[in-house]
């Protein structure tokens, strides 16, 4: 993807998941990326193995420990990060939590950081960097949501609460930044294959399981591949994979039909419980 040569990528979350598969891609394209997580020891795991998939020598790569959910230390780190580095071309928002459980077994802590990290650290790194996008008169942002940010889900009320509420910000944030030349993207992936999928399951309910293990299970690199493809297209909604459009289009067309297939898959595990 000749686009991406030369361009200047940050990516919030991109020590591990999707942002680093995008990061390790971007590098390979000819990218200047720089990433931005919590953990000290993944960001430098992470670094490195961006660096090895770089395309020139003259590229440029750097990790910033860094917690999107804190304002002011989100606005000084980024402030510090354009000065050194240039405005972002491309931003990817994909830091992110994912808590699982019954609302009745999710506690206030648990809701309060999905929402502080999930929606208010997106709100934190745009407040941040739209100025000098706008600046530039050009640029693109990726704000990483979910298929859970589209269809309400089982065991998801404070997930799918923050990944709503993301797509709703970035359709408003579209219509803002549009005439300034900027792009707004959200990636709705389903199911993939994350550090952060496998803290879910830690928690997740038999009855979530059921629903989504209809979708299939993604990688990174293939999320992160239709991510980069559809934003060069420019699309507003980007969702990997044949099921999740399918399960998109059903859910605008005929709402009844995918609640009558996630209600029966919680029945059935309900009716299986109940045997043993």
């Amino acid at each position: 993807m000749n686009y991406y040569s030369g361009k200047t990528v940050y990516i919030t979350g991109g020590s591990s998941g999707i942002g680093l598969a995008a990061a390790v891609l971007l590098a390979s394209y000819g990218a200047n990326v720089f990433i931005f997580a919590r953990n000290k020891e993944k960001l430098k795991k992470a670094i490195a193995k961006i660096e090895a998939s770089k395309k020139s020598a003259v590229q440029r790569f750097a990790a910033v420990s860094l917690d999107v959910s804190e304002n002011r230390a989100v606005r000084k780190a980024m402030e510090k990060a354009v000065k050194e580095f240039g405005a972002p071309d491309v931003l990817i928002n994909s830091a992110g939590v994912a808590y699982c459980n019954d609302f009745e077994n999710t506690s206030f802590e648990k809701f309060d950081e999905e929402i502080k990290i999930d929606l208010y650290g997106v709100w934190n790194v745009c407040e941040a960097l739209v100025p000098v996008m706008k600046a530039r008169g050009a640029g693109h942002i990726v704000n990483i949501s979910s298929m859970a940010g589209l269809v309400g889900v089982y065991g998801y009320t404070a997930y799918s609460a923050a990944k709503f509420g993301l797509i709703g910000f970035s359709e408003s944030l579209r219509g803002e930044l549009k005439p300034s030349g900027i792009n707004v993207s959200v990636l709705c992936p389903p199911d993939t294959d994350t550090p952060q999928l496998h803290e879910e399951n830690k928690t997740k309910p038999a009855e979530t399981k059921a629903i989504s293990g209809n979708a299939g299970l993604y990688q990174p690199d293939f999320v992160a591949k239709a991510m980069l493809k559809d934003t060069l297209r420019k699309k507003f909604i980007i969702i990997p994979g044949l099921e999740g459009k399918f399960t998109y289009i059903m859910k605008r067309l005929c709402p009844w039909l995918v609640e009558v297939v996630m209600d029966g898959a919680i029945k059935k595990v309900r009716r299986q419980a109940a045997k043993k």
